[in-house]
């Protein structure tokens, strides 16, 4: 299994000399150790940005690494903000599961939605036809009739 990192709320720290968040360190490496997990994955960091930064060449180059890596199975940590417009930029890389996954609050936060979102991740993947999903809050979701409730803070279904 592979998994690509490209930033997020999943991976951000806290600076207290500016008391501001930042994208740090892929998180999802020192998880699944702590987790102590029985499969083999390998992590790739692409990108270290907010979500809301990611320009259309971003989005371009985590298509292009999915498209091109060997594995029939990855992981795509990222930002909530527009994790809906890099799924569909996803759509159409053939004989692949994958899956994108990310955090409302940051993994290193005593309370947070990032190991459970990144466990389901992992189980999805692994179960899931070839396709493009998103994978939140114990759900899987079609990226193409998917949004973000920033008010609610969850995906959900648009019809």
């Amino acid at each position: 299994m592979k998994i690509f990192t490209t930033g997020g709320t999943i991976d951000k720290i806290y600076f207290d000399a500016s008391s501001e968040f930042q994208v740090g360190d892929p998180a999802i490496m020192q998880l699944l150790q702590e987790e102590n997990v029985g499969f083999h994955y390998e992590v790739e960091s692409l990108l270290r940005k907010d979500s809301l930064e990611l320009t259309d060449a971003d989005r371009q180059l985590i298509r292009t690494r999915v498209q091109h890596d060997d594995s029939d199975r990855i992981v795509v940590t990222h930002g909530t903000d527009t994790m809906v417009a890099s799924a569909m930029q996803l759509l159409g890389v053939e004989a692949k599961t994958i899956v994108l996954t990310g955090s409302m609050q940051p993994a290193k936060l005593r309370v947070s939605d990032a190991v459970f979102n990144i466990g389901c991740a992992i189980t999805a993947v692994q179960l899931l036809d070839p396709g493009v999903y998103i994978v939140m809050h114990g759900r899987v979701f079609d990226p193409r009739i998917t949004r973000k409730n920033v008010q609610d803070q969850c995906f959900e279904e648009v019809s």
